[in-house]
């Protein structure tokens, strides 16, 4: 027994160890008595226990278990030292009493657990609660995992760490034993409590059915936030004030701990990392690039997959990043750049900070892409700029912005507006400073001038969210311009921004709310809790609390804003204080001697202008002391100093007269208010006389004067200029000596150094040496204040020059810059302003250097220089290096934009060869200073990449990346280098020569700033693991870098930090802590504000008030009408805000949207021409690309929003190619209906179906084609003429597209191409089609070589632009090709103008070589053998040509005049037509007044003409062929007015030279043929007939055959062909004066084109006829015709009537040639069809061959109509309306008929001679594009001379076949003798 009692008599802690358990149990009563007895927390008796606490709770005996927990529940509770007890006590509560099957022994160890947590040990108690979680017991983990409920629940997700729990709950919910599961799903929904929707994410895996159960629970849980119960200790004191303020009733402090409390919890911290680089497919980077959409699809689809991970790990993403940033700028396809734009904005989420460093290549593009206006596109964008803006800072990406913001393209301006309003959100007043701010707000306030309404609204939004951010007080000096509704939008628009937060800025990943601002409205003058009232009241408020920053915030800011500065400075106190800008209206000079009346004595108004001397001395005398006496407020400056500026003015010769004036205006301008306006008046002035010896010093003096009330900067500026505008240089070196002491009076603040280095660099280069002197003298003082900075501007100028200025500035070496004595207040006040953003102090000198020009360098950075400076080959990268050091040293300051040069260099930074990257470092140096400040936006992906080269082996590498790290941390200061996790990585790496060099640079820069990232802290752990490492140096380093660590973290979260490490180092590292604590510096204090609190602190207050109310009367009286307009637009704005402005224009298409019966297309009065006018002033994109752009699309859709209607426009640009074909369907049928509306929209319609040739789908190509066609049918009739921007933004598509695999296709394009023809110049579709035989597309090659050869056939020479010459060499190019197609219709072209041409091809085509030269000879060998193969065959390949001569002529009927837009033609249109002189000698110019008046008398001198001996006539003779230069290629340019074209005319039928005479006579023939629609009813026509018939009497058809030129025939049968279309069958009635009709071959040839025209046009519509202004008497209602015919038909089918009714069915057909007799057969049998027309054809050979039997030739001419064909099916659709080209059928009979006539055989197909190739070419005329030309100028002549061109048609007829031929005709002879005796004695 004895010794069972012996442990009573031992000690407590004896007791608690003993091995009975009684004495346990007694010890742990007694140790829990004495415990609760312990007042003091620190007292010894705790540590007497530190080591038995875990054995109180981990007690084999239950119930002493129960009694041990007890006792350390009050241990843990009251003693100081419980802390150190925590791992241990935790982990034996999990593992000995969470298992124990009492309920209060499991409570008791929950209660310890939570205690421990109490005493700030959370983190020791979670991690050991988590192990607690492996353990194989399920009762501990269900008890560990109540414990962390229990835990969150009370102390908050702050405390709590959520990750490590959410990071095993899935497992959790995986477990076997459903109270664990049920405890699991406990916890998820505490958790879901406190972080929301962030949980969905880690548990979206788990199984569904319990999901389901989650989302249940969570479903009932309270919306509101959740609070903590339970607090740790140290916010136990903060707890007890909390209860205190509810109790009072203020609610506030907890609502703003609410918002606090959310943002902590984010779901990415809760995310596992996952790498996703090495997972991307192997081929992606290929793909990507691929030519098919669809692979470039799969390729993103790819990334879009990985990119889901809401967490990715840090990784080098430039490649894909970069890959990604190509598809947004460049890819065409819309939906694969909203993809890609997912992708970046998955990579920023899921990278966050670690995105930072790409942030800069991507936002410009981003940026700029948001031309785009597709919805899905915008709004990808927008996510992907949102996320990305979230990764970086405003700072780092204003550049890019701020580069955007300038953008002509209002969509861009929107939505950069848009961006920076919702990046503004993000922004607190600390990361808005100033200088951010003053750029963003100025390119804000030009945006709500322009003139788009969405543009405005944007502005309005992005400033209103900047007022609400930084408070009026920051904002207001930049609104100093605006007017008041402006402002008060803005207001309003600042006002909703809360709202809008929190409706539309939708970033999940950031749930910042706009909370902190309401607590801080007192101070920042922004509205309160959305009380209107609040953005007046603070006014006065913010003025007491901070007068420093209210002096300092509108005279220093409001200076650029507004136009020159605010605030009015002067030396007295007073003055100081009611410092504000004057502004003040122009008065008239009336109005001013009214107000100067009033407070000057009369006597001194009358003697102003005085002429004695002494009268205007004594007036002065009275004005000065007018001035004097008068008070300030009474003072009209303005009107004073007109007065004193009133004759004689400045030009006062009496200098003591002048001396008091000038003295006047200083005393005005110190004593009055005085105005920029009044400045202005006197300036002038006074520069004139600041050079004067007498006046001089008094000029000065008023200047200064002037200077301290309108600002030194202003006055500067505008004395300078006005002092180089004249050339006084006294005056000039007097202004530059002025400024340089004004500079040290006034100080340099807001001084324009840019606008004074122009003037001082023209002072520099004066010859005056005085000048000179004082350039350098005012360049000594700026660089007082600038510093070395200032050399670079003048680094250009002579040696000389430059080491006077050196010498200058070594002068002012280590002097400081005077302090200003004048206008304190204002640079007293902006100091403080500098000091309060709390800018780098280097501000001053970055300003500065902002001013040099910079150079931009992109261009240079090409993609093979990138590619050297990656070669293999160590030498070539050296090379691509020594290039780039080569650029940056020519441009020495560049702009921040280098392309693909920043990845380029990262990648020599870890050359294997140490010289290169010693060079790479070198060339970031230098990159440092040249680019300046704006480096900072490189700083994450090239600046860290040099820290990364720290770590080399090399000491020298080491050093110079050390010296380039300060290079650039010199531009950018450190908060770029410290902001992200890029400097922790970098120290992570357990690199000695990095640790140690990193941190020895952080020691040394540290200590110098005021402030740091919160990023710094992620370096802390490593710095802790450094201060360990085995390197010596790096633990040195380390520990000297700790104080400065401290400096900016503080002690306690650096102590914090070491709650991670083993107890064993922390114990180390708290003791340098404790040792560093001792040592650490204060941070270096912001720039002293000692003078300005007394000076700035009322000045200000008079600034507000005064310079509002001036502000808006003088808005309200100037510019009363703009007012109302403005009122509008604004109202308009807020009203539509949903639509943003957007859909204004098209109020049209709300009824659209209901029915679809309205017109597709709105006429709009010059649209069109406003269109162009756009285009040609760049304000839109031109409409040239290779493939479409979204850019092109978007502004295609813009400019159709207004003409087309919305529904067809949703058609037209729907993604699906069926909704085109719908589109084009419609357009099909409104063709006709809307010919006005399709011409108004023509260069739109054009446009988008050049889109429709890039879409791959043949049906919607097919359908274009076949619109195109019908187009340009209806175009033609219309006589529309193509503008030159229609047919530039369209031909060179089409010509792509001839080059198609598809015949089908391209057949529609030759045929689309030749109707072209008929509305647009042939000489100008020859270069676009030239254009096309460039294509890689070998088809394409050989179609447009084959167009090109049709155009030379059917438009001869003068087609080929710019020359023949030229044109035929490109073309012989290809007779080498590689492709046959291609040769062979090279060779074809070239044969095509031999044919035409002749020998002389030869010299135009240059040298060919010897092979290309001996195919040619070769085919045009064959080709004169076998002349009649090719035309027939291209006749069957190609659509006939339209060569419908009449539409011709009128084709430039419609063209508007800007299609003739040359310069050439301006000139013209201004000076009539000089240029006829540049062009025709003078002797062939003509007086057209004389001509007009036709006296009969011509009085102009004509050159001796040759004398041709005119017996040689009568010799047979060949016609000549024309040569080259006959007509000028440039004929369109040179002729456009009808007296240079009739000069040029006539200069080329007096020409010497037959041949051109012919030519320029055939031409003239031609002219008159084009004018036949108009003159037909006018002229002879039976003289005409007669003149043909004598000429084809005299020059039968054999005989012409034999010319080698087919000028004449073609002539003639364009002429009859242009008769018989116009009059129609009858013509055959004007035969009355050809005696005998039966022997002419004119009747015969009439006939047959009658015949023709009749076939050709029965199947057509008689559209052409009708146009041809010869609508036959079908005039006659159709009714009475099919009566008529009914009538016929049924004759025919009566047996009594048929031969009378196929009688007078012949007659009825002959008499109207184009009668449709095609319905009366159709429903007829096949057998009385047939039967029809064999009847009529016997009649027709009965009278025919009565007829004819006689004729001259002895051959039946019935052949010639039987044997003619009706149209067979390969005549085109087109239609010929010249009756010529029908068939290859028809050719042939002609043909037979022919040789029969010659007498050859038609059997013998050999011997046939080249006649076929004259007869299939086309009679148009030769020069087609100047017969155009000619028409349009000849026209204005036409009526006053229309018989004189009769005659001349008659006789030029006859004078052409007197020349033309070699007849023995005396009569033609004689008429040619006439005409040359008539043009000699004219001469004479």
């Amino acid at each position: 027994m004895g010794d069972d009692s012996e442990w009573l008599k031992l000690p407590v802690d004896q007791k608690c160890e003993h091995k009975l358990w009684k004495a346990r149990l007694s010890g742990y009563e007694e140790a829990l008595k004495i415990f609760q007895k312990i007042k003091d927390e620190k007292s010894p008796e705790w540590s007497k226990f530190l080591g038995l606490i875990k054995k109180f709770v981990t007690d084999s005996n239950a119930v002493v278990q129960l009694k041990g927990l007890e006792a350390a529940l009050v241990y843990v509770e009251n003693a100081h030292v419980a802390g150190k007890t925590t791992g241990e006590v935790v982990s034996g509560v999990v593992s000995k009493v969470f298992n124990q099957p009492k309920a209060k022994a499991k409570e008791l160890g929950i209660e310890i657990c939570l205690m421990y947590i109490e005493i700030e040990k959370g983190e020791a108690v979670q991690e050991e609660l988590l192990k607690g979680l492996d353990n194989k017991n399920p009762k501990i983990i269900v008890a560990c995992i109540e414990t962390l409920r229990k835990a969150l629940s009370e102390f908050g997700s702050k405390i709590i760490l959520l990750k490590p729990i959410i990071k095993v709950l899935p497992k959790l919910f995986e477990s076997r034993e459903k109270a664990v599961r049920d405890e699991a799903k406990l916890i998820a929904v505490e958790i879901y409590r406190w972080i929301r929707d962030a949980l969905r994410p880690p548990l979206q895996n788990i199984n569904s059915v319990q999901l389901k159960e989650l989302e249940e629970e969570w479903v009932k849980l309270p919306t509101s936030a959740p609070r903590p119960t339970r607090f740790l200790r140290s916010q136990q004191e903060l707890e007890a004030k909390l209860e205190q303020q509810q109790s009072a009733g203020g609610d506030a402090e907890g609502g703003g701990d609410d918002g606090d409390e959310v943002p902590q919890i984010d779901a990415y911290e809760l995310l596992e990392a996952v790498e996703i680089l090495s997972k991307l497919p192997k081929d992606f980077y290929d793909k990507i690039e691929a030519k098919k959409w669809q692979e470039r699809k799969e390729a993103l689809e790819s990334v879009e997959v990985l990119i889901k991970n809401p967490k990715l790990e840090a990784g080098d993403y430039a490649d894909l990043v970069k890959a990604l940033k190509k598809v947004v700028g460049k890819d065409t396809n819309v939906m694969l750049v909203a993809l890609a734009a997912k992708c970046l904005t998955g990579l920023a989420v899921g990278l966050r900070k670690k995105f930072g460093q790409y942030a800069g290549h991507v936002v410009p593009t981003i940026l700029e892409k948001f031309k785009e206006k597709k919805p899905q596109v915008v709004q990808a964008l927008q996510e992907a700029i949102d996320a990305i803006f979230l990764t970086t800072t405003l700072q780092n990406i204003s550049e890019d912005v701020l580069a955007v913001m300038d953008n002509k393209n209002p969509t861009i301006k929107q939505q950069t507006s848009l961006f920076i309003a919702r990046s503004f959100r993000h922004c607190t007043a600390s990361t808005l400073p100033k200088s951010l701010l003053k750029p963003f707000c100025a390119a804000l306030l030009k945006h709500i001038n322009d003139s788009a309404p969405e543009v405005r609204d944007a502005a309005f939004e992005a400033l209103g969210t900047a007022l609400k951010v930084v408070g009026e007080k920051a904002v207001n000096p930049f609104l100093a311009d605006v007017d008041k509704l402006k402002l008060d939008k803005i207001k309003e628009c600042s006002e909703k921004v809360e709202l809008i937060h929190g409706k539309k800025a939708g970033l999940a990943a950031d749930k910042k709310e706009f909370k902190p601002l309401p607590g801080r409205t007192a101070a920042s003058g922004a509205a309160g809790d959305k009380d209107t009232k609040d953005i007046s009241a603070p006014k006065p408020g913010p003025l007491k609390k901070a007068p420093a920053a209210k002096a300092g915030g509108p005279p220093k800011k409001g200076k650029p804003a507004a136009p020159g500065g605010a605030g009015n400075t002067g030396t007295k106190n007073k003055k100081g204080l009611e410092t504000k800008e004057i502004v003040e209206p122009e008065l008239s000079i009336e109005v001013c001697e009214e107000k100067a009346s009033a407070v000057l004595p009369p006597t001194c108004i009358q003697l102003l202008d005085s002429s004695n001397w002494k009268e205007r001395l004594a007036c002065m005398e009275e004005f000065q002391k007018a001035v004097e006496l008068m008070d300030r407020t009474e003072m009209p400056c303005q009107a004073l100093v007109r007065m004193l500026a009133k004759k004689p003015g400045w030009k006062e010769t009496n200098f003591q007269v002048m001396q008091m004036k000038l003295h006047i205006v200083a005393l005005i301008a110190q004593k009055g208010n005085f105005s920029k306006t009044s400045a202005q008046v006197v300036l002038d002035g006074l520069v004139d006389k600041i050079g004067d010896v007498k006046c001089g010093n008094n000029a000065k003096e008023a200047m200064t004067a002037i200077a301290e009330a309108c600002m030194l900067p202003w006055t500067a500026e505008q004395v300078v200029s006005m002092a180089f505008s004249q050339k006084n240089p006294k005056n000039q070196s007097e202004t530059l000596n002025w400024l340089s002491n004004a500079i040290k009076e006034f100080g340099f603040s807001g001084l324009n150094v840019k606008a004074f280095i122009s003037n001082v660099k023209t002072a520099l280069a004066a010859t005056n040496p005085a000048v000179r002197t004082a350039a350098i003298t005012l360049l000594g003082v700026m660089y007082l204040y600038v510093g070395p900075s200032l050399r670079m501007f003048f680094e250009d100028e002579k040696p000389a020059l430059l080491s006077q200025i050196d010498a200058e500035f070594e002068k002012m070496q280590g002097q400081s810059p005077p302090a200003p004595t004048r206008g304190i207040s204002k640079h007293s006040t902006s100091g403080t302003d500098e000091g309060e953003d709390g800018d780098e102090p280097d501000d001053g000198s970055n300003d500065v250097v902002d001013l040099l020009p910079r150079t931009e360098i992109s261009d240079k950075i090409t993609s093979e220089l990138v590619s050297k400076i990656g070669d293999k080959n160590w030498k070539i990268r050296k090379e691509g290096l020594d290039e780039v050091a080569g650029i940056i040293n020519d441009a020495k300051f560049i702009q921040p934009n280098i392309g693909e040069l920043p990845t380029a260099l990262k990648g020599r930074l870890n050359d294997s060869n140490k010289i290169l990257v010693q060079q790479t470092l070198n060339i970031l140096q230098q990159l440092a200073v040249a680019m300046g400040p704006n480096i900072k936006q490189h700083v994450k992906n090239l600046g860290i990449p040099i820290i990364t080269v720290l770590g080399d082996s090399k000491n020298n590498v080491r050093a110079a990346a050390l010296a380039t790290v300060n290079a650039w941390a010199e531009q950018t200061g450190m908060k770029e280098w410290l902001e992200g996790e890029d400097l922790s990585e970098e120290l992570k790496k357990e690199n000695p020569f990095l640790r140690q060099e990193l941190l020895g640079w952080l020691a040394e820069k540290l200590p110098t700033l005021r402030s740091t990232p919160t990023d710094l802290i992620l370096c802390v752990p490593h710095l802790y693991s450094c201060l360990e490492d085995r390197n010596g140096d790096v633990r040195k380093k380390a520990q000297d870098a700790l104080p400065f660590f401290m400096m900016h973290l503080g002690y306690e979260k650096m102590a914090k930090a070491t709650g991670k490490l083993k107890p064993t180092s922390k114990d180390q590292v708290l003791a340098m802590l404790e040792k560093a604590k001792v040592n650490m510096p204060a941070k270096p204090a912001p720039p002293t504000k000692a003078t300005s609190k007394p000076m700035g602190g009322s000045a200000p207050a008079k600034f507000q008030p005064a310079s509002a109310p001036a502000e808006d009367c003088i808005s309200s009286s100037t510019e009363p009408k703009p007012d109302p307009k403005k009122a509008k637009a604004p109202g308009l704005s807020s009203k539509a805000k949903s639509a943003q402005g957007k859909k204004m224009p098209s109020k049209t298409s709300l009824k659209e949207d209901e029915d679809k019966s309205g017109p597709i297309f709105i006429v709009v009065p010059n649209g069109k021409e406003q269109r162009m006018k756009d285009e040609k002033g760049l304000k839109v994109l031109k409409w040239n690309f290779t493939t479409p752009r979204d850019e092109y699309i978007e502004q295609l859709k813009t400019q159709m929003s207004s003409c087309v209607a919305k529904w067809l426009q949703d058609e037209m640009f729907h993604s699906d190619f069926q909704h085109h074909n719908k589109a084009l369907a419609v357009m099909v049928d409104h063709l006709e209906s809307e010919k006005e509306g399709v011409i108004g929209c023509l260069d739109l319609i054009l446009k988008w179906l050049t889109l429709r040739f890039f879409d791959t789908n043949t049906s919607v190509l097919m359908k274009a084609l076949e619109y195109l066609k019908l187009l340009f049918t209806l175009l033609s009739e219309e006589e529309y003429h193509l503008t030159e921007n229609e047919a530039s933004s369209f031909i060179p598509y089409l010509v792509v597209k001839v080059g198609e695999p598809k015949d089908v296709i391209r057949k529609d394009v030759r045929a689309i191409l030749n109707r072209m023809c008929l509305v647009y110049p042939a000489s100008k579709m020859f270069p676009f089609i030239m254009e096309g035989t460039k294509s890689k597309n070998s088809k394409q090659r050989a179609e447009c070589l084959e167009e090109l050869g049709c155009l030379v056939e059917s438009y001869g020479m003068n087609v080929c632009q710019p020359t023949p010459g030229k044109a035929l060499k490109e073309i012989a190019v290809h007779i080498g090709d590689r492709d046959n197609a291609v040769r062979n219709a090279a060779l074809n072209t070239i044969v095509t103008v031999y044919n035409v041409h002749g020998d002389q091809v030869f010299k135009l085509i240059g040298n060919l070589s010897e092979k290309d030269m001996s195919m040619l000879e070769e085919r045009i060998k064959r080709s004169a053998k076998r002349p009649s193969a090719a035309p027939i065959k291209q006749v069957e390949e190609k659509p006939q040509r339209a060569q419908n001569i009449s539409s011709n002529a009128n084709m430039l009927r419609k063209g508007p005049a800007e299609d003739m837009s040359s310069k050439l033609n301006q000139a013209r249109s201004m000076s009539g037509h000089p240029e006829a002189a540049q062009m025709v000698r003078r002797e062939f110019q003509l007086d057209l007044d004389e001509i007009e008046n036709d006296n009969g008398t011509v009085r102009c001198e004509m050159p001796e003409l040759v004398q041709h001996k005119l017996d040689d006539i009568f010799e047979p003779v060949l016609i000549p062929e024309p040569k080259i230069r006959a007509v000028s290629p440039h004929f369109d340019d040179m002729h456009s007015n009808t007296a240079s074209t009739i000069n040029f005319i006539i200069s080329q039928v007096a020409s010497g030279d037959i041949n051109t005479s012919i030519q320029a006579l055939t031409q003239c023939l031609w002219r008159m043929v084009r004018l036949l629609p108009d003159t037909i009813n006018s002229i002879n026509l039976d003289r005409i007939l007669l003149d043909i018939h004598i000429f084809m009497k005299v020059f039968p058809k054999e005989k012409l055959k034999q010319c080698k030129s087919e000028f004449p025939i073609r002539t003639l049968k364009t002429l009859l062909h242009t008769l018989c279309k116009l009059k129609g069958p009858k013509i055959l009635d004007h035969l009355t004066m050809i005696d005998n009709k039966n022997e002419s071959e004119l009747e015969a040839h009439l006939c047959r084109m009658m015949k023709h025209s009749m076939d050709q046009t029965g199947s057509k519509s008689d559209k052409e006829t009708e146009k041809g202004a010869s609508r036959i008497d079908e005039k006659s209602s159709k009714a009475k015709v099919n009566d008529f015919l009914a009538e016929i038909f049924k004759k025919i089918g009566s047996k009594e009537n048929t031969k009378e009714g196929l009688a007078e069915l012949y007659e009825y057909k002959k008499k109207y040639s184009d009668a449709d007799i095609e319905p009366f057969l159709k429903n007829s049998s096949q057998f009385f069809q047939s039967y029809v027309e064999r009847g009529l054809r016997v009649i027709e050979m009965e009278r025919e061959g009565k007829g004819r039997i006689s004729t001259s030739t002895g051959i039946s001419p019935q052949m010639e109509v039987t044997c003619v064909p009706t149209p067979t099916s390969t005549v085109s659709s087109i239609g010929n309306t010249n009756g010529e080209e029908v068939g290859p059928s028809v050719y042939l009979e002609r043909l037979k008929i022919l040789r029969q006539r010659c007498g050859l055989d038609n059997t013998k197909q050999d011997d046939r001679p080249p006649l076929t190739s004259l007869l299939s070419k086309p009679a148009v005329p030769t020069v087609a594009s100047s017969t155009d030309m000619l028409h349009s100028k000849l026209s204005q002549l036409r009526e006053s001379r229309e018989q004189h061109q009769h005659s001349d048609l008659d006789s030029n007829q006859t004078h052409s076949s007197g020349t033309v031929t070699s007849s023995s005709s005396t009569a033609n002879i004689d008429d040619l003798k006439k005409r040359l005796e008539r043009i000699k004695s004219s001469r004479k």
